[in-house]
């Protein structure tokens, strides 16, 4: 069980010290965290271990300054995301976790703000994460599974289940793909959709996706 999220660092650092999870992918796959468990005969606690991406670039790069700085001045009602201070390699712009809630014409807008001065975006359920470099969730994924677990690459042992367009790599590369129902709002932004879409939303439409393999198992 692994998160992979567009969430900062600075949450992966307590998530997968915190929750039953074999590790977290954050940052929209700018970084991975996980736990090993020290020496047996060693009292002490399981140690945290880091891997980042090679294309991953700090988040103080001047274009991402000036990206944002475009955006809150042009869209109205913008704001920094309020967990922005954790993040490490990117910047993050609220259009829906707080109010206002922007329409996502809004999103759409700071997202071609930030492609036409070279950056990378990407739309969640939320905010619009930027960041320099090439690399999103699926490259992270790739890399983690098959350097931390030894995955070979077969795409039918993996199972993924998401909620937004930063998570079309993901859609379009495992066909066991998932996504809870709020994944239908963003429906004319996704060219690739997941195959299994739950009825309901959010932490409850995952619940019925784990439910639904638990019962199936």
């Amino acid at each position: 069980m692994i998160p992979v999220t567009g969430r900062p660092a600075g949450w992966c650092d307590c998530i997968v010290r915190q929750w039953p999870v074999d590790g977290i992918i954050g940052e929209n796959g700018a970084l991975a965290f996980w736990e090993e468990s020290p020496a047996r005969e060693s009292p002490r606690l399981p140690v945290l271990k880091s891997m980042y991406h090679p294309d991953a670039i700090k988040n103080d790069h001047p274009v991402l300054r000036r990206v944002r700085e475009q955006a809150l001045a042009e869209v109205p009602g913008l704001r920094d995301a309020k967990d922005q201070f954790a993040r490490l390699f990117d910047i993050a712009l609220d259009f829906a976790e707080e109010e206002p809630v922007l329409p996502l014409s809004a999103a759409e807008k700071v997202k071609e703000i930030a492609l036409a001065q070279g950056a990378a975006a990407k739309i969640s359920s939320i905010h619009i994460n930027i960041w320099m470099g090439s690399y999103d969730k699926l490259s992270m994924t790739e890399r983690f599974l098959t350097e931390r677990f030894g995955w070979q690459g077969d795409v039918s042992e993996v199972i993924f289940v998401g909620d937004s367009p930063n998570d079309e790599p993901m859609f379009a590369r495992f066909p066991l793909s998932c996504a809870v129902a709020n994944i239908r709002r963003y429906q004319g932004l996704i060219t690739t959709m997941p195959a299994f879409v739950s009825a309901q939303e959010g932490g409850d439409g995952f619940a019925e996706i784990a439910e639904t393999l638990l019962a199936k198992r």
